[in-house]
């Protein structure tokens, strides 16, 4: 997993639309890899694309104000159905680096975590504002808030051990090899105590 460094200020997107689910983040047809090489074509692909698969010049992602964007804001339920690692890969092949809204489905928010794209839940209230307003927004994971030039400002929850992952560019695994020292002296003290 790649260090993302925080915080962070980057422009925003909005996704005005509730339960977005994980086939319409990445229809099931592109889940034949397992790699995240690529995705990030396909994500949406559905909204984004026609059925010839020439761009949908009114789909937020198409929208020329949308490139170089790396936080997406999004309706309330964002991830629910199927779970599928290839929708926070598919997010994160599209540039971003986190996704605002006001509810996640767990399974999506822990894929995501697991993955290194930050699910930033906030109240209604502010998602409401944010929808409102795109523009930038400054992400801070340290201090667990956002906010934007324009006043908009909220605090959100993150697991303490997704949060180290996501701060020091490792995951779950990387960080146990990076104990590997610890684990190693650990075993070596076991065995003298087992002969």
């Amino acid at each position: 997993m790649e260090r993302n460094v925080y915080p962070f200020t980057a422009r925003y997107v909005c996704l005005d639309a509730e339960n977005v689910d994980t086939d319409q983040i990445i229809p099931a047809r592109f889940l034949k890899t397992t790699t995240r090489d690529g995705l990030g074509a396909s994500a949406f692909y559905d909204w984004r694309y026609d059925a010839s698969g020439t761009p949908k010049p009114d789909f937020v992602f198409n929208r020329p104000e949308s490139a170089g964007a790396e936080v997406l804001v999004a309706g309330h339920n964002f991830g629910c159905g199927s779970s599928r690692e290839h929708a926070p890969w598919a997010l994160l092949e599209l540039g971003l680096r986190a996704v605002v809204s006001s509810t996640f489905a767990d399974i999506f928010k822990n894929n995501a975590l697991k993955n290194g794209l930050l699910p930033i839940q906030v109240d209604p209230a502010t998602l409401t504002q944010l929808l409102r307003a795109p523009g930038t927004i400054t992400v801070d994971l340290d201090r667990q808030t956002i906010a934007t030039p324009s006043g908009i400002a909220a605090s959100f929850p993150v697991d303490p051990f997704a949060k180290h992952c996501l701060l020091n560019g490792v995951d779950q695994l990387g960080f146990l090899l990076s104990l590997r020292d610890d684990v190693n002296a650990y075993e070596q003290r076991h065995l003298v105590r087992a002969v």
